[in-house]
């Protein structure tokens, strides 16, 4: 673990500048501002909900965040090289177009209603919403890594690595008091579980329990991609075009697709996604984010189930 903390040091060492920090604090701020003062994602960009415009509404929004913080970068480091690099757009232009084809994807709706006639629709929906980042995420990452990444290694991170592993379960395990805490308020039980009863465990003829895992897996599945993405692809695929400043940029990108969530979830995502950026950088793996993402989503589950069996 003290390997990590002084790669951690190293990473501030090379990148940080007080003025570049605080430009970047002040657009995230900027940005937050508008979309809660606007409920932009809420109001505006869920009005299209179901429509092929959505994506691009998407794209709009997230490229703003992410290019704008990369201009940060650039200007105080004085690198406008990057602007000319075609790496960087080709590499910038997939993580933009994948991730805002899975924001504004809309064929779960038709695929629940078709499947076994739509009789189980609900249970569908949650769960095909959650796997439907294997067409938008995975796939198109996994075919960029195959035929235009010439610098392949291990899949953007997605081999298990022991690096830095003591530190992801300490913040994991200094998440489960508070956790706890939570799952004793009323606005936590009315968010947890994400799980909703529905007539599939009827349907099927088995236990409720079995729908319930396969509900839970399928969840848990969506935060790999959402790593995979962030961490993977925009810090360990990215770090041969901007090197330790693409962190930064991510981070604020990161900020914004939490813009649906609460202002204290999209705040928090800011250190959150800067810290896992930072470790990811140093153990080129992102099995450290997977495990504190899934395993806290779960936690959450696992108290309200607990709490709503008490």
């Amino acid at each position: 673990m003290q390997v990590l903390w002084q790669d951690l040091r190293n990473h501030l060492r090379l990148d940080f500048r007080p003025d570049l920090y605080v430009a970047t604090a002040l657009w995230a701020a900027l940005l937050l501002t508008v979309n809660f003062s606007l409920n932009l994602e809420n109001k505006y960009i869920d009005a299209y909900q179901g429509k092929p415009f959505r994506p691009a509404l998407y794209f709009c929004l997230y490229a703003t965040a992410y290019y704008g913080s990369v201009w940060l970068w650039t200007y105080f480091h004085n690198r406008p090289d990057i602007w000319r690099n075609r790496a960087f757009w080709l590499r910038s232009g997939v993580a933009l177009i994948s991730y805002s084809l899975y924001a504004g994807f809309w064929g779960q709706t038709t695929w629940s209603s078709q499947l076994f006639g739509g009789q189980i629709f609900e249970f569908a929906y949650y769960c095909l919403r959650n796997l439907q980042s294997v067409l938008t995420i995975v796939l198109p990452l996994f075919l960029f890594y195959q035929f235009a990444d010439p610098y392949r290694s291990q899949f953007y991170g997605i081999a298990p690595k022991r690096k830095g592993m003591a530190l992801y379960l300490i913040l994991l395990a200094l998440m489960i008091p508070l956790i706890t805490l939570a799952s004793f308020q009323p606005d936590f039980l009315h968010a947890y579980p994400t799980y909703r009863d529905t007539n599939a465990d009827e349907f099927f003829g088995v236990p409720e329990w079995v729908t319930v895992l396969i509900y839970e897996l399928c969840y848990g599945w969506d935060f790999v991609p959402t790593e995979l993405m962030f961490r993977g692809f925009l810090v360990i695929g990215m770090v041969r075009v901007l090197g330790h400043g693409a962190v930064l940029p991510m981070v604020v990108w990161y900020c914004a697709i939490h813009f649906g969530r609460p202002l204290g979830e999209a705040i928090s995502s800011l250190f959150g996604g800067y810290l896992l950026g930072a470790l990811a950088l140093s153990t080129r793996s992102i099995w450290g984010g997977l495990l504190i993402h899934i395993g806290i989503a779960w936690g959450m589950e696992i108290a309200a189930f607990l709490q709503g069996a008490s």
